[in-house]
């Protein structure tokens, strides 16, 4: 408990440092600043469209875990959404509140753990988490809270970083073949290379496993622009290592061998009525 006690501390700290993409795709917090970033966000990761398929939850009572910049907040609220949101850090709701107070939005939010949503029992339609709940140190805890806060036949949309990736290869021939230990386990690797201390992956069937509580689950992997090296990896990631992968990386190889060995690993999946 006191071990996850204090990497929940330095993954809070890791992201009051700066929101996700913050350092990388907001040139300032001006409308036009937001509305940049959001553009940007859904040229690399196009798969939030599809995924969240915001018009098609018009008029539901939806919460988001893990805000970010605020941009898919921002779709949720322009489908007309009653619309509640939470995050880890001070830093991320300040983002999202600049952000609404510009584009004249209405949301409700605050600084909140994931492993304990101030939420009463079956009182949301959606629950919308795009690569935020791997993050937190009790990963199963926070989908038990997700449940018991949708409504009977409630709908929950989440994201979770996949563990046979091409990330996840790049990350064990760096700091694993590179140093010679070949053996270090893929766990270990996500937890301290990837993202924030103690970011987690997940195969499918672990995925799976999670979600158990749910009655339907649909799961979906894929190659992102992380796996096949065609943006900035990251806030974390830089040197002449990574630039000189990104020139002979071979994509077209990639994706006609490996398409489901991407780092996003997309699950749809339903309360019981």
């Amino acid at each position: 408990m006191a071990d996850d006690l204090q990497l929940k501390r330095q993954e809070r700290d890791f992201w009051e440092g700066a929101s996700c993409g913050e350092r990388l795709y907001l040139d300032d917090t001006t409308r036009e600043g937001y509305l940049k970033q959001s553009q940007m966000r859904y040229e690399l990761e196009p798969e939030i469209l599809s995924f969240a398929d915001f018009e098609k939850h018009r008029g539901s009572r939806v919460l988001e875990i893990g805000l970010g910049l605020g941009a898919d907040h921002q779709k949720w609220a322009e489908a007309d959404t009653t619309l509640y949101g939470i995050d880890l850090t001070k830093r991320a709701v300040e983002h999202t509140r600049r952000r609404f107070r510009l584009m004249k939005l209405t949301t409700h939010l605050q600084v909140a753990d994931a492993e304990y949503l101030p939420f009463s029992d079956q009182c949301f339609d959606l629950i919308y988490s795009w690569g935020v709940l791997m993050c937190t140190p009790d990963t199963r805890k926070a989908i038990h809270e997700v449940y018991r806060a949708l409504r009977p036949g409630g709908i929950a949309k989440v994201m979770l970083y996949h563990k046979y990736s091409m990330v996840g290869l790049m990350l064990w021939l760096r700091y694993a073949l590179m140093r010679g230990k070949p053996l270090t386990p893929l766990l270990d690797i996500y937890m301290n290379y990837l993202e924030s201390p103690g970011t987690k992956a997940y195969s499918v069937e672990e995925a799976m496993d999670l979600f158990k509580e749910f009655e339907c689950k649909t799961i979906n992997t894929f190659l992102t622009h992380g796996d096949l090296l065609t943006s900035m990896a990251g806030q974390r990631h830089k040197g002449i290592l990574l630039n000189t992968a990104r020139r002979i990386w071979p994509r077209s190889l990639i994706r006609l061998l490996f398409p489901q060995n991407g780092l996003f690993m997309t699950i749809e999946a339903t309360k019981q009525r």
